[in-house]
């Protein structure tokens, strides 16, 4: 491989100052603010800021609506992960099974993931709307009252499902990478012994699959905790009596909606001490379960 050398230290800052400058300025200038912020009380003007030491955290983890939160985004992270997860291995299974028209399948099963998080949040109320839902309207033919503005079950299981229905597509993409990656002959040998499809899947495909599962498991917890708050947004707004809001949208609403600027910031730093500490232990206990072919 041909090495590419400069004949001077100026040129490569230079090409890397746009990306640096971006990075500097809505992140890492952003996240020392919010350091900064988490330690003091300001007023709702956001001046005549007082430095008050861990009071924002004391507040926090003596706060019953905070303990809701976190209660509340454990059971939305785990139950949308585990239906992305199981959604989207399952269209992969089906696709790389498919002989013809496998493009075509394998497109629109792709489509979702174009879909921002918010849209995906407006469809699905518009699908489970009591009054306007399609799905809404044939459930109550079954005799099941579904009303998400009411009831928190019902609220729940809207934004996980549009959660889950978003990242369906990031799944199937990499389980299918990782399907055609695995010889055919692994899988004809298993069948000729006897093995049944289920047993395939149990025994072969998923300990073959398992360097992309452990990878969409970490993948799809931070997206839970971080990137479906415009899922929130639009569906429920954290009604009813909280019970769909996250930690996330509770990040949003206390600092921009209450104008708590330091709760907030402590909020933030407190849900990506949680995103760190989950992903490290993934890292150090989950990834030994994981088989790496070589």
């Amino acid at each position: 491989m041909r090495r590419v050398t400069f004949d001077g230290m100026l040129l490569p800052y230079l090409l890397l100052a746009p990306q640096l400058l971006v990075l500097l300025w809505f992140f890492f200038w952003p996240a020392a603010q919010a350091v900064y912020q988490a330690f003091t009380i300001t007023d709702a003007f956001g001046g005549n800021a007082q430095f008050v030491w861990f009071e924002n955290f004391t507040r926090l983890f003596t706060s019953p609506e905070y303990h809701k939160a976190i209660y509340v985004t454990a059971v939305f992270s785990v139950a949308t992960t585990a239906l992305a997860l199981a959604v989207g291995l399952l269209l992969a299974l089906f696709v790389d099974r498919l002989i013809r028209g496998v493009q075509i399948y394998r497109v629109l099963v792709i489509w979702p993931y174009a879909v921002a998080p918010a849209v995906a949040g407006v469809m699905w109320v518009f699908t489970l709307d009591p009054q306007a839902g399609v799905l809404a309207y044939a459930l109550e033919g079954l005799g099941i009252d579904f009303n998400p503005y009411l009831d928190p079950v019902a609220a729940m299981v809207l934004v996980v499902l549009a959660s889950a229905w978003k990242q369906i597509s990031y799944n199937f993409i990499f389980f299918l990478a990782g399907l055609q990656a695995i010889p055919n002959t692994v899988v004809e040998a298993a069948a000729m012994d006897g093995a049944g499809p289920l047993r395939r899947i149990w025994d072969i495909l998923l300990p073959l699959l398992s360097p992309t599962l452990f990878f969409l498991v970490v993948m799809n917890i931070v997206y839970a905790f971080f990137e479906t708050f415009g899922v929130v947004a639009v569906t429920t707004s954290g009604r009813p009596g909280d019970w769909t809001a996250i930690m996330v949208y509770k990040v949003f609403t206390d600092g921009f909606v209450g104008l708590d600027y330091g709760s907030s910031a402590a909020q933030s730093m407190v849900l990506m001490v949680i995103v760190i500490a989950l992903t490290v232990v993934q890292f150090r206990y989950i990834e030994r379960r994981v088989h790496y072919a070589g």
